[in-house]
């Protein structure tokens, strides 16, 4: 659980938030980076690079990491080999459809553990011409399949936030009784709303049994997959599965350290993240992925604890008048940079943090050089520049 004491979020949520009976007291995180995350448009992770990541994913502290699907590729069935033999504390997991060969690739990796998917929606069937009972004969031959080698066997069923929910309910009861041992609720096209998030899950805890493990799967297409999230684990998803920094195709996936933090500092419900190694993750998964982040992104974000305005500078002392929880928590560096939006307390800070001696009453000059600079050029100041300014006599003229 984090150090309360870094939290700086008022009283309002500890009165206004309705208790969840059928919450979890912690909730598991399952990463996908390498499967889904991988599934952005021009993201190939090679096998060393998947292996990497899967070692900082371990650090980080999740519970499973799904590592490959070993069917799509050469390279992909090397990197579940190479993961499978990392000694990783984490789970490792497979990724399969409803196929025989696939279960027989990750048996041959030596994986333990898989999802298996299939399509449940009458849309999805559709497209693949399938019909509901051709789709539920799959289901249960491969799942019979991997739970007959020793596998556990966690079934996902694709777009099942579309589906018939009678015929959903059938198909997770078949996938259990062939020897699914755990269920993963998929909002595969991002289309839930929270509220709809938490009667999907509930609806598949009503009709399992609360002694099969509920997972849930959502993406990102209306900006609602941690919240979506955190509905489902509240009403009973016992398993978060996301991604480092919510990569993944289309608008990504639910970003697992976000909803793990949401979860932690907003509704009490712990994991195992380590989140003071999520900004190191999430820097190297960009790196090795060729991709770039918002700088504003919460958790992960340049800019997080950066401040321009001059207003807020005024406060930079006092962390808990202008931040919801402390920098230490993510080991974020804050800091003040400068430009158009600084003020005097900004000017005053930047030349504490340099070394540089400028009386007070020079302070308003520096600080309209400042301004003029980085409204002309619109940008920051770099702290080269402002030490020439201030090098320069008033104003830096």
């Amino acid at each position: 659980m984090i150090d309360r004491s870094k939290l700086w979020l008022g009283e309002l949520n500890a009165t206004a938030i309705a208790a969840a009976p059928d919450a979890p007291a912690r909730v598991g995180c399952y990463d996908t980076t390498l499967r889904d995350g991988e599934q952005t448009v021009g993201v190939v992770l090679d096998p060393y690079a998947k292996l990497e990541i899967a070692r900082s994913l371990d650090a980080l502290g999740v519970d499973r990491i799904e590592a490959s699907f070993p069917r799509v590729s050469a390279d992909d069935a090397e990197a579940l080999a190479l993961i499978v033999g990392a000694g990783l504390a984490a789970e490792v997991w497979g990724f399969s459809r409803a196929v025989p060969a696939d279960v027989e690739a990750l048996l041959a990796a030596g994986v333990r553990s898989t999802v298996i998917e299939s399509p449940v929606s009458d849309g999805k069937l559709a497209a693949y011409g399938l019909s509901r009972e051709k789709v539920t004969e799959r289901v249960v031959e491969a799942v019979s399949h991997a739970a007959g080698a020793g596998l556990r066997v966690c079934f996902f069923g694709v777009d099942g936030s579309r589906a018939d929910l009678a015929f959903l309910e059938r198909i997770f009861s078949a996938a259990v009784a062939a020897g699914a041992q755990e269920i993963a609720v998929v909002d595969t096209i991002g289309v839930l709303a929270p509220e709809s998030a938490a009667v999907l899950v509930a609806s598949a805890r009503r009709w399992l049994g609360a002694d099969v493990p509920i997972h849930w799967h959502g993406h990102n297409d209306f900006g609602l997959a941690t919240a979506a999230a955190i509905a489902a684990v509240r009403a009973g998803a016992q398993w978060v599965q996301g991604t480092i920094n919510g990569m993944g195709e289309r608008a990504g996936n639910a970003s697992l350290g976000e909803v793990a933090l949401a979860l932690d500092a907003l509704y009490g419900i712990g994991s195992a993240l380590r989140f003071e190694r999520l900004r190191e993750t999430s820097e190297l998964v960009r790196r090795l992925s060729d991709y770039t982040l918002e700088p504003w992104r919460p958790l992960t974000g340049e800019t997080l604890f950066v401040r321009e305005s001059g207003a807020v500078a005024s406060q930079f002392h006092d962390p808990p008048a202008i931040e919801p929880y402390s920098a230490e928590l993510v080991r974020a560096r804050r800091g003040i940079v400068l430009g158009k939006k600084s003020g005097l307390d900004s000017i005053r800070i930047k030349l504490e943090e340099l070394g540089i001696e400028r009386p007070a009453e020079d302070w308003p000059a520096l600080l309209a050089a400042v301004k003029e600079l980085g409204g002309r050029e619109r940008r920051l100041v770099s702290d080269e520049e402002f030490a020439a300014i201030a090098a320069g006599g008033e104003g830096g003229r």
